[in-house]
C-alpha cells in the first residue's frame, strides 16, 4: 500500500511538470511532446490500477490507449511536417 502511494505521488509530479510544459512550452512541438508524455503517464496509471484492483481488463485498455496515442502523435508530427 505504501508503494502505491509513492507511485501515485511520482505520477502526480510528472503530470504537473508535463502540464507546465503544455501551457508554457515555447513551441508547438514542445506541447505535442508534453501531451505524449501525459498519455504515457496515463497508460502507466492504468497498469498500476490493473495491478492494484486485480482486473486485467485495464491492461488491455492501456495497450489500446497506448497504440491510439502513438498514432495521434504520428499524425501530429506528419501535420507539423506538412505531410497531411
Amino acid at each position: 500500500m505504501i508503494g502505491l502511494n509513492v507511485y501515485l505521488a511520482l505520477i502526480a509530479i510528472a503530470t504537473l511538470l508535463s502540464m507546465y510544459r503544455v501551457f508554457r512550452g515555447p513551441t508547438t512541438v514542445d506541447r505535442i511532446v508534453a501531451v505524449d508524455i501525459m498519455t504515457t503517464i496515463t497508460t502507466g496509471l492504468m497498469v498500476l490500477f490493473a495491478l492494484y484492483y486485480g482486473r486485467m481488463i485495464y491492461i488491455s485498455v492501456a495497450l489500446v490507449y497506448a497504440v491510439l496515442a502513438f498514432g495521434g502523435v504520428i499524425a501530429f508530427a506528419r501535420y507539423m511536417e506538412g505531410g497531411l
